[in-house]
């Protein structure tokens, strides 16, 4: 189908080129306008469809061209071809001033500082009269000549579809080579981008400075084929038209801004006769326009097409696609990470030796993803060092880490959605070279796509090749990711939970895979939750706790470690709040969980949960981070659509019924992360708790008060300005203030200092002895017991055990789902 596209401009071309020389003047000038209003679409597609960034102030670059060139040539003496090229250099260079600053912001906050330097350049051609004229412009321009018969505005024409359509081909060439995959990876994950070795700020600039000198390059024609140039010629609208153009036609397609800038620079002249009512038609249109086709015309004819895709065979060599060789291990040496007065890491120390796997674990907030930010350069340590073998690692330079060696994959995959699988590959191979800017196609050499091929199916992808990686699913996502960080030839691989939302078979594989990984030589560290994962691959177990080292060696070592056990279960608090052997609760059912299925993808998180919670019965589910007990939690509040199964409320169905009609019906949900709302005052967040039921607030707001001594003395400050226990205890007011029958805390603990965790416990304790009726998540697990009158143990979204409190606290489940069977 592309083959088509080149002999189909040409003749578009030729016939554009044979309209100039056969229609009048006008048109020929409306033909030329609506070329170079093109020009600038172009140019701005490298903008908004490569890199994402959005520009309003456009119309200033073309203004500046369009000056540059009536100045040299009225007022210097230039000729018209040297003007034209100094007007493109001059708005390039603008481009990289206004680039510098500018793009270190994002979304709205880029378009208002474009829009600014639009009115600047306005402004500044008014108020520098004796260069630019003033309000009154500048006349006699010098007009380029090609042909002694040929009048201005058919030499303009003419030059103005020659620059378009070599501007296009450069576009197509761009699109398709390196730097057009480095900027669609820059816009689809920024983050990701520099693990792969690209450089998000350089690449944003390129894409600035040459989207800016295309729109001079338009301007500088403009100056001859208008005859003058006035402040008024470059309004704030010319720059709204600039970007419709690109969006109208479709952003990243070649042919898009050309489509738009026939339609909304014709559409004037087709309704110029209905003078009135032209803006009318001219909104209408647009807004049927996208309406229809959200992502432009070239979106929607895209859309038509029938892709198929053809299925990656298995290399020959995909078993030794990652070289064995000699690599480098990582060495930290007292890191530490403040937030403020929060110590998210203190004083860490340990080495990850090459060719073994080093697991890092510890309970929730314990610092791992803070540590693998700081070794991969996101954050920059407060305090310590770090290095690959004997090399010092810069702190905060995370594409230069990746270039050095050192590759991570994320909690949440972050793949370059708009790239297909192999290009995610092949782009990480190149490790941040990308070559010359138009004729780099080094990820499309046939060595590259061999390499990558070979590390997908070394990864265990055997899926199609070439269909864009936002239309897999979680699998093979994650292994995508693997691939594409292998494909870097690392010495160190960083990877956070990668085991994260895969089965119980597909977690098998992924050990297979990281010891194979291993045994080339990599240094594998892995963040990760799922216990039986970590005892079964690690060499090495470190474990943390509020940022500091608890205890590191050989997996049983470390799981039968007294230290550890403490930080995973909460056991230093049960000497304060001993597990009490109560006796079963005897009212009716009031909670049901019968047979739930929920999950994120096409593998389910929870598989066939079945529960029970009587009346005025406190029930905990215990288990380690991943099990499933949040995704649980959201389910029964209706926060996450069920796939399966069914809930029920005193006999009331719920599992299909929206969230707001859940709370009505009085079950209410405090969610992990307090979820405050942090510009209102802690008075009226508790108030809108009663949302629902608004009868007697006033007096349930005292009740909270008195509930919770700490928020009266704070009712009138802002919910965000809280302590952490603070905001804790303000969502549980705001959670009963909805009356509920059925209250779900998730994790109330996340995050508190050991004296407001007792304090909060008193409080939910005291919430047992009036009868209400609570399900419990809470990492720590001790704690947790103490309160409860049942429990079950949740692992991998399955049910492992049930029983009374004591029972639990004594069953061999419960160690076994936070710290792997032993």
């Amino acid at each position: 189908m592309r083959r088509l596209w080149i002999p189909a401009g040409l003749v578009v071309l030729v016939a554009a080129l044979v309209m100039v020389f056969s229609l009048n003047s006008y048109y020929v000038y409306v033909l030329a306008n609506v070329a170079l209003i093109a020009i600038v679409g172009v140019g701005l597609n490298v903008l908004i469809g490569l890199t994402g960034q959005i520009s309003f102030g456009h119309v200033g670059f073309y203004a500046i061209g369009a000056y540059t060139v009536a100045i040299l040539t009225s007022q210097a003496g230039w000729s018209f071809w040297p003007a034209w090229l100094a007007g493109a250099l001059v708005s390039t260079l603008a481009g990289l001033l206004l680039a510098l600053p500018a793009l270190r912001v994002k979304g709205p906050y880029l378009a208002m500082i474009t829009i600014a330097f639009s009115f600047i350049v306005q402004h500044a051609v008014i108020e520098m009269e004796a260069l630019t004229g003033g309000q009154n412009g500048i006349m006699g321009i010098a007009a380029p000549a090609l042909a002694a018969d040929w009048s201005i505005e058919q030499t303009v024409a003419v030059i103005a579809l020659l620059t378009l359509a070599t501007t296009l081909a450069a576009y197509a060439l761009l699109a398709r080579g390196t730097w057009g995959a480095a900027m669609r990876a820059v816009k689809d994950s920024e983050t990701a981008a520099e693990s792969v070795g690209l450089g998000p700020l350089v690449i944003k600039t390129v894409a600035f400075m040459v989207s800016a000198g295309l729109a001079g390059l338009a301007g500088g024609l403009f100056a001859p084929l208008s005859g003058f140039v006035t402040p008024d010629t470059f309004s704030f609208m010319q720059s709204i038209l600039f970007v419709l153009v690109v969006v109208v036609g479709g952003a990243g397609s070649v042919i898009g801004p050309v489509l738009g800038a026939v339609i909304l620079g014709l559409l004037p002249e087709l309704l110029a006769t209905l003078e009135a009512y032209r803006l009318l038609f001219f909104g209408g249109l647009l807004l049927v326009v996208l309406l229809v086709a959200p992502n432009g015309l070239m979106g929607l004819v895209s859309g038509l097409r029938r892709h198929r895709p053809r299925a990656g065979a298995v290399p020959a060599d995909a078993a030794t696609a990652v070289a064995v060789r000699a690599r480098h291990g990582l060495a930290l040496k007292g890191l530490t990470m403040r937030f403020g007065g929060v110590r998210a890491v203190d004083d860490l120390s340990m080495t990850v030796p090459p060719g073994a796997v080093t697991s890092l674990i510890g309970p929730n907030g314990a610092g791992k993803t803070t540590v693998l930010n700081m070794v991969s350069g996101f954050y920059p340590p407060t305090e310590g060092r770090f290095a690959l073998g004997e090399q010092p690692l810069a702190a905060g330079r995370a594409f230069r880490i990746a270039r050095h060696g050192v590759a991570r994959t994320y909690q949440t995959s972050q793949l370059f959605d708009t790239l297909t699988v192999a290009d995610n590959v092949a782009l990480a191979a190149c490790r941040g070279k990308l070559g010359g800017l138009l004729g780099a196609r080094r990820f499309l050499a046939p060595e590259a796509r061999d390499r990558a091929a070979s590390l997908l199916a070394f990864c265990g992808y055997r899926g199609a090749l070439d269909i864009p990686a936002s239309q897999l699913p979680h699998v093979d996502r994650r292994l995508v990711e693997i691939a594409r960080a292998l494909a870097m030839d690392p010495d160190a691989l960083l990877l956070d939970e990668p085991a994260a939302g895969l089965s119980r078979e597909d977690t098998d594989r992924l050990a297979d895979l990281l010891r194979a990984i291993a045994d080339a030589g990599v240094a594998v560290m892995v963040v990760e939750h799922d216990m039986e994962l970590v005892m079964k691959v690690s060499d090495q177990v470190v474990v943390l706790d509020t940022g500091r080292l608890l205890a590191a060696g050989e997996s049983e070592t470390v799981r039968a470690d007294p230290a550890v056990r403490r930080a995973y279960l909460g056991e230093d608090l049960d000497q304060a709040r001993p597990v009490a052997d109560r006796p079963a609760r005897g009212g009716p059912e009031w909670l049901g969980v019968n047979r739930l299925v929920a999950g994120y993808g096409a593998e389910p998180v929870l598989h066939e949960v079945s529960l029970k919670v009587r009346e005025g019965e406190m029930v905990a589910l215990l288990g380690a981070n991943g099990a499933g007990k949040s995704t649980l939690m959201r389910a029964l509040a209706g926060l996450h659509p069920v796939q399966a199964g069914g809930v029920h409320l005193d006999g009331r169905a719920l599992e299909r019924m929206p969230a707001e009609a859940i709370v009505n019906q009085g079950l209410v949900l405090v969610p992990e992360g307090r979820q405050v709302f942090p510009e209102l005052s802690v008075q009226d967040n508790i108030r809108l708790g009663a949302f629902l039921c608004p009868q007697d607030r006033e007096v349930r707001l005292e009740e909270m008060f008195e509930r919770f001594p700490r928020l009266r003395e704070r009712r009138h400050q802002r919910a965000g300005l809280l302590s952490g226990g603070e905001q804790q205890m303000l969502a549980v007011a705001r959670g009963l203030m909805s009356r509920p029958r059925v209250l779900l805390l998730d994790e109330p603990s996340l995050g508190l200092a050991p004296k407001i965790i007792d304090e909060l416990f008193t409080a939910l304790d005291r919430l047992r002895r009036e009868d209400m009726t609570i399900v419990l998540v809470d990492q720590m697990a001790a704690l947790a017991l103490s309160l409860a009158d049942r429990a079950y143990v949740i692992e991998g979204g399955r049910v492992m055990a049930e029983g009374t409190a004591k029972e639990i606290a004594a069953s061999p489940e419960l160690a076994d789902a936070y710290l792997g069977a032993g």
